[in-house]
């Protein structure tokens, strides 16, 4: 086989390192595209294990990214909130058994860990790398790894929340509250909420959206019924797998306006994240590319 074609065969796997490590669609891309220039000079018949290998590139792209990055993120204007990630045929979607760690809460989450804690946890806990393979790749010994490993798991169990939604009880909330909001009243969205429940909004500065986030069913209600007016006059609303669960995106036409998704316990939604910042909308398909389901 020649140097596309395998790379093909791991690109899904790449992207889904570079997007979890970065949580951004567009510096994963870029990560890559980048591992696939390296990969071209690279002598195939010196590679015994491609994905390792490749994985390894893309490992280490994302770490150098990131640690860019964290400067950038410090000075960022608002609440920070990992891009939106809808899969199509370039970057289809992981398995059932990864969709939890796609997800907007699980992101920021690993906000929480330095580059390289973010770096082993991931290879060895989502995509399941042997310690020896995780120790080449960071250039680490094995037991440095398993105690980095140790360390991140003990953070992350900590501040995940306990429960979470089957697929069909998190759509049915989803489309609860997509149903309450077009009805504009403010008591049957409380109503889906938790009573603590927190709503926060990336807006970066270019587009107007809540400062800090909300908390609470009540105050959340009156506000999403409060911004309607600022609206777009007549917004398409599709539902879409969006970060391993179903989500909704709100167009003004055919430019992407609001993003949600969710977070849910099987019985409300606890959380709700809106992505307003229009440079992170840009790369999501538009309303005819999406499937046919439509509310609204």
């Amino acid at each position: 086989m020649n140097h596309a074609t395998i790379f093909n065969e791991h690109r899904g796997l790449l992207f889904g390192v570079a997007y979890r490590m970065l949580g951004s669609v567009q510096e994963a891309e870029d990560v890559v595209q980048d591992a696939f220039v390296r990969w071209q000079e690279t002598e195939l018949s010196t590679v015994a294990n491609p994905r390792a290998y490749l994985t390894t590139i893309v490992t280490r792209l994302s770490i150098d990214v990131l640690r860019s990055a964290r400067m950038k993120r410090e000075l960022y204007v608002g609440e920070w909130l990992p891009e939106p990630f809808v899969p199509d045929a370039s970057h289809p979607a992981d398995g059932l058994d990864l969709a939890d760690t796609l997800s907007t809460a699980f992101l920021l989450i690993l906000e929480r860990l330095n580059p390289t804690e973010r770096a082993a946890f991931l290879l060895r806990e989502v995509f399941d790398h042997p310690y020896e393979h995780i120790a080449e790749m960071l250039d680490k010994s094995e037991a440095n790894c398993r105690q980095i490993v140790k360390r991140a798991k003990d953070h992350i169990q900590t501040s995940r929340r306990r429960f979470d939604a089957a697929p069909d009880q998190h759509e049915r909330l989803v489309l609860g509250f997509i149903t309450a909001v077009n009805s504009g009243d403010s008591k049957a969205i409380e109503a889906l909420l938790t009573e603590d429940a927190q709503f926060h909004a990336d807006h970066g500065g270019k587009a107007a959206a809540n400062k800090r986030a909300i908390v609470g069913a009540d105050k959340i209600g009156r506000f999403l019924i409060g911004v309607q007016r600022f609206a777009p006059p007549n917004p398409v609303v599709r539902v879409a797998t969006m970060n391993g669960r179903l989500g909704v995106i709100v167009y003004d036409g055919e430019c992407p306006y609001t993003a949600f998704s969710f977070e849910t316990d099987g019985d409300r939604v606890s959380m709700i994240y809106s992505m307003r910042n229009p440079d992170k909308l840009a790369h999501l398909p538009s309303p005819d590319e999406l499937p046919s389901s439509t509310v609204g």
